[in-house]
């Protein structure tokens, strides 16, 4: 496992990256990477819960995990009605419409919710916490790191891209972004401060939760449409290299 000031820097760098890009991409260009980038995370999220975390999560002391695991799923739900969806690349972009506080609060909610397993990996109060029979690989290999990351760099590049286009100045656009950026680092810092004897509030349940927010936004990305059949053929292969790059660090 790294370091948390590693996994913290990569949590922040993927959503500044995503801004950068923004900053020198084209339109046309910034769309069509937003999808393949989305699509290839879908594909890596959703492979790594049903490979590493579902098992593990089932394996563990909990009863009826699953419910949890549902209750992820629909708070993903409930989120996405006020971040009108830009998760898996809905961005509705009108020049000078009015900062979406809604969908700010929406998207940080989500990323602290999924930082604190990710801190309760870096001091040991996870799975493995609870019980001494489960391999937990899903650190080892740091999975659940790199499908974040891999998923906050698109929703970056979303969400510069529509920040850019409210009435907001490049500088205070920036300083939105990166305290968007700082959500998942508190929600891992939180994560990290977890009393481990308080095991209703960290690992098993929280993950369980996370897994279930990870499989709404990767079968949303998976499942929706594309504009035309090339483009299909090309989300496509970028699933299956997510699925794939999941499946050679079993």
């Amino acid at each position: 496992m790294f370091s948390s000031l590693f996994v913290i820097a990569s949590l922040l760098f993927s959503v500044i990256l995503g801004g950068i890009l923004v900053t020198y991409l084209q339109q046309t260009n910034k769309n069509q990477l937003v999808k393949l980038l989305l699509a290839f995370s879908g594909g890596f999220l959703l492979s790594i819960a049903f490979l590493h975390f579902i098992p593990e999560l089932y394996g563990g002391k909990t009863k009826n995990i699953g419910i949890y695991i549902l209750v992820g799923f629909l708070i993903q739900l409930i989120l996405e009605f006020f971040s009108g969806g830009i998760e898996h690349g809905h961005v509705h972009v009108h020049k000078g419409q009015k900062m979406p506080w809604g969908l700010f609060i929406s998207l940080s909610v989500h990323s602290v919710l999924e930082g604190i397993p990710l801190g309760n990996q870096l001091t040991g109060a996870g799975i493995e916490h609870l019980t001494n029979e489960i391999h937990h690989h899903a650190d080892e290999n740091n999975s659940l790191l790199l499908g974040i990351v891999f998923h906050q760099l698109p929703v970056g590049i979303a969400l510069m891209t529509l920040l850019m286009h409210t009435k907001l100045s490049l500088t205070k656009s920036w300083i939105i972004l990166l305290l968007f950026a700082a959500m998942t680092p508190l929600g891992v810092v939180f994560g990290m401060n977890t009393n481990p004897e308080n095991l209703w509030l960290n690992s098993e349940i929280i993950l369980a939760v996370v897994v279930g927010m990870f499989l709404h936004i990767s079968t949303t990305i998976i499942f929706e449409t594309s504009e035309n059949h090339k483009f299909n053929l090309m989300k496509l292969i970028a699933i299956f290299i997510g699925c794939g790059l999941v499946l050679l660090m079993l």
